[in-house]
C-alpha cells in the first residue's frame, strides 16, 4: 500500500513538472523589463550633424506607423524626440537633437502591404524643396507575407499558405515594387535623401512553427521570408541612398521560442518575448530595440566612426 501511494505521489509529482514546464517553455512569453536591444553610439547625436532642413519621414507598414507601442514609444517617435523616463544611456539620443531643423512626418499605415505603399506614394509624396535632406525609416513587405493568416487562399499581398512555387512570381514582383517605392523617394527629395529600410523579422525565431502560435501551419512560410529578405538585402546593396537595418537578425531568439533555451537563436543575456499581442508588430521593449538599429544605422552614414 505504502509503495502504491508513493508511486501516485511520483506520479504526481511528475505531473506537476511537465505541466510546468510546458508553461513555462510553450506558453509564457516573459517581456521582460528595462532597455533592449543593441548599445547605441550616443555620443554621435550630441552636437549637429547637419544644418540642413531635414525631413525624417515614415512610411511603410504598422511597424513604422507603431501599432501596440504605448503613447511616445513607437520606434519613430522615439527617433524623433527621447520619451519621458528614457533610459539614462540613451538620453540625448535622438535625432532632434543631431538635426535641430528637423521635421517629421509618419505616412505609415498600419495593415498595409508593399502593394499599396506604392499607391500611397503617389497619392500622399510630395516633391521636397532642393534645401531639404530626407531622412526615410522604411519597413515594407512584412504584410505581403502574412496576411491573411490563413483565413483566405494564397495571393499576391496576402500570401499566408503558398507554396514557394507559388509564391515565385509575387516574390519577384515585390522586387519590383520595391525599385519603384525607393527611386520614388529620390525623385521627392531633388535635394538627397538616405533611405533606412528594415528586413522582415521571424516571430517563430527561424523554426517556422507559426502554428504554435495560433495560426495554420505553413511549409514554406521561412523559405518565403527569407526571399524577401535577400531582395531587401540586394536593393540597399544595389543604391548608395538605401541602408539595410538588419531587424531580422537582432530579433531572432525573442519571439515564441524566447524561452526555450536549447534553441540555437537562444538570447541568455535576454530571453524575453519582443512582440506585441497580434504577433507580427512589437511591444514596447521590441521598438526600443528597433529605434537602437535604426539610430546605428543612421550614425554610420552621417557620423562614421573615425579608423583607428
Amino acid at each position: 500500500m505504502k509503495k502504491r501511494l508513493l508511486g501516485l505521489l511520483a506520479c504526481g509529482a511528475l505531473l506537476v513538472v511537465c505541466v510546468f514546464a510546458y508553461y513555462r517553455f510553450s506558453i509564457q512569453r516573459p517581456i521582460g523589463s528595462g532597455p533592449a536591444g543593441p548599445s547605441v553610439p550616443t555620443r554621435a547625436f550630441e552636437k549637429s550633424l547637419s544644418e540642413r532642413p531635414v525631413l525624417l519621414l515614415g512610411f511603410g507598414d504598422s511597424v513604422t506607423a507603431g501599432f501596440g507601442a504605448s503613447k511616445g514609444h513607437s520606434y519613430f517617435d522615439r527617433l524623433v524626440r527621447n520619451p519621458e523616463h528614457e533610459f539614462p544611456e540613451m538620453r540625448g539620443a535622438s535625432l532632434s537633437t543631431a538635426f535641430p531643423n528637423l521635421r517629421a512626418t509618419n505616412l505609415a499605415l498600419s495593415g498595409s502591404t508593399s502593394l499599396q505603399h506604392v499607391k500611397i506614394q503617389d497619392a500622399k509624396l510630395e516633391r521636397e524643396a532642393e534645401e531639404v535632406l530626407g531622412i526615410v525609416v522604411l519597413t515594407t513587405g512584412g504584410n505581403d507575407i502574412i496576411h491573411n493568416y490563413g483565413k483566405t487562399p494564397p495571393r499576391e499581398g496576402a500570401m499566408y499558405g503558398a507554396t514557394f512555387e507559388q509564391a515565385k512570381p509575387w516574390i519577384a514582383n515585390f522586387e519590383t515594387r520595391l525599385e519603384t517605392i525607393l527611386l520614388n523617394f529620390q525623385r521627392t527629395f531633388p535635394g538627397g535623401c538616405h533611405v533606412f529600410l528594415a528586413n522582415i523579422y521571424d516571430p517563430t525565431d527561424g523554426v517556422g512553427d507559426a502554428d504554435k502560435a495560433g495560426l495554420p501551419a505553413w511549409k514554406d512560410c521561412t523559405a518565403i521570408l527569407a526571399a524577401y529578405n535577400k531582395l531587401i538585402e540586394r536593393s540597399a546593396e544595389k543604391h548608395s541612398f538605401v541602408h539595410l537595418v538588419n531587424i531580422h537578425a537582432e530579433f531572432l531568439g525573442h519571439g515564441i521560442h524566447s524561452t526555450q533555451f536549447w534553441r540555437k537563436n537562444y538570447r541568455s543575456a535576454d530571453p524575453h518575448y519582443w512582440y506585441h499581442m497580434n504577433l507580427e508588430d512589437p511591444n514596447d521593449r521590441g521598438y526600443d530595440a528597433l529605434r537602437r538599429l535604426f539610430l546605428i544605422e543612421i550614425a554610420k552614414v552621417f557620423a562614421p566612426a573615425e579608423p583607428k
